[in-house]
């Protein structure tokens, strides 16, 4: 009886496995959940360690396998990086790899960087010795094989420095994941170039929103994020709208569904999305405030721009206005920055001559003042030369030179020509083979074949942090890149 109990007992525990609690079943997950508040050079953060543990919580009823941490230093936030990515390598291809990060995050010359708890930055140039740079990171988890990434930042707060605060940009730069690793969701507590806000109560608005959506049966993370979305801007009454880009091909649910859940604003089983013409056509005439929250739900330009035009009037029309403009002029910084000339800068200056991006752009183009426009990188596979046959080196020691062989010319009937030298002085037997070019007589007939050695690369996935990962990501790679720009220093 009591081995029939036990078998009972352990099967209803696989059903409850396999039914998941989380919706995961033939996936692993895996998420690393990071709460920054006691930083040492600017006042700490009420919420973001709140935050991180209430978001961590709930991932472990979702069937994530959670690591969390609070108060990292630089060193300390890599290697957490490093380690968070040869888990989701070890756990292999069928992975769900979620990272959470609440805290301060900041943008310098258009690159987004995280920000450790021991930073403390004299000048502008300090901020990528000693924080963390975003692009790294999305590059660190995009180079190894997992089925799903999803990056969620709260970390668009004001930025606290006051020494670089009034030449930085205000909130994250835009960072378009359709350039990178296919599978890839990255989530913004407000839109790019915009502030984000602590919240006055345990949690940030974000946060807060987050954790009531995010537990809702049978919710796809699109249709997640939108109610996000809406609650967060109703919350902040429109001074805050979280945004996300997205190269998911895989659906993602936090909780399966235990029945059809009960439609909301802005749900649209239809993955198309609307032209603004199409958008002008579904939102006329419908109240204003239903069709506000439609449009805040669905978080696309075309959306915003089609309810500006319809209805003009407060108390909705002046929030998204500056939604749209602010919306459009990332987008022209995100060009500009991609580009990295003098005359993108230049250009960008002339259409927004007066934002917060302003002195960024001047210093930029002025950097940049005797660089060619044309000056183009070009790719690898066009670089090396035509005429040269290149080796693959080994990584862990010098090249191996290369070995030249001669091949004999043959005559008409198949037999190998044998020049005057070897019909006139045979080669002596016991003489050592020489493994350097030998010349005949006719240089017409002289072909050269290099043979490179033989290079075995190592198995398995090789983790590197805090450099960027180069090529094999897709995408515009600028120095390395998958996610955005590398530009360096000038």
């Amino acid at each position: 009886m009591r081995r029939a109990m036990t078998r009972t007992a352990a099967l209803a525990a696989m059903m409850l496995f396999g039914a998941g609690i989380g919706g995961a079943s033939a996936e692993s997950r895996v998420a690393l959940v990071i709460g920054q508040a006691a930083y040492r050079a600017v006042p700490a953060l009420p919420n973001p360690v709140n935050d991180a543990k209430a978001i961590g919580a709930m991932l472990g009823d979702a069937g994530f396998e959670v690591t969390e941490a609070a108060d990292l230093s630089q060193n300390e936030l890599r290697a957490k990086v490093g380690d968070f990515a040869a888990t989701v390598a070890a756990k292999g291809p069928d992975t769900v790899a979620l990272l959470f990060y609440a805290g301060h995050g900041i943008q310098v010359d258009g690159e987004n960087y995280l920000i450790p708890v021991d930073i403390d930055p004299k000048r502008e140039a300090d901020i990528p010795l000693q924080a963390v740079r975003l692009n790294d990171v999305l590059n660190t988890l995009g180079s190894v094989p997992s089925r799903t990434r999803i990056i969620m930042l709260d970390a668009c707060r004001n930025n606290p420095f006051p020494r670089i605060n009034k030449t930085t940009g205000q909130g994250l730069a835009l960072v378009d994941t359709k350039s990178g690793a296919p599978g890839t969701l990255l989530s913004y507590s407000t839109s790019p170039g915009a502030e984000a806000e602590d919240g006055g109560g345990t949690n940030s608005p974000y946060t807060a929103a987050l954790l009531k959506a995010g537990r809702e049966s049978g919710l796809k993370i699109e249709d997640t994020l939108k109610r996000v979305r809406l609650a967060v801007n109703q919350a902040t009454e429109g001074r805050q709208t979280p945004w996300e880009s997205s190269s998911l091909v895989d659906d993602f649910h936090f909780f399966a569904a235990a029945a059809t859940p009960s439609p909301a604003p802005g749900d649209d089983p239809a993955p198309k999305p609307r032209t603004v013409e199409e958008w002008r056509s579904f939102l006329k005439g419908k109240p204003v405030d239903q069709a506000n929250a439609l449009i805040v739900s669905d978080g696309s330009a075309d959306a915003y721009e089609a309810f500006v035009g319809l209805y003009a009037e407060p108390p909705f029309a002046p929030d998204a206005k500056r939604w749209l403009d602010r919306h459009r002029r990332m987008q022209a910084w995100n060009r500009a920055v991609l580009v990295n000339t003098g005359s993108s800068y230049t250009a960008f200056l002339a259409e927004y001559p007066d934002s917060d991006l302003t002195a960024t752009a001047r210093k930029l183009a002025d950097r940049l003042r005797n660089r060619p426009d044309n000056a183009v990188a070009v790719p690898a596979a066009l670089a090396t030369p035509v005429v040269a046959a290149v080796a693959p080196t080994c990584p862990c020691g010098p090249a191996t030179p290369l070995l030249q062989q001669k091949v004999e010319p043959k005559k008409a009937d198949g037999k190998k020509t044998r020049s005057r030298a070897e019909r006139d002085d045979p080669p002596k037997r016991g003489k050592k083979a020489s493994r350097t070019r030998v010349y005949v007589e006719d240089e017409e007939d002289d072909v050269v074949v290099r043979r490179p050695p033989i290079y075995d690369a190592p198995s398995g996935p090789v983790i590197q942090f805090g450099g960027g990962f180069r090529g094999g990501y897709g995408g515009p790679s600028r120095g390395g890149d998958n996610y955005g720009p590398s530009r360096g220093r000038y």
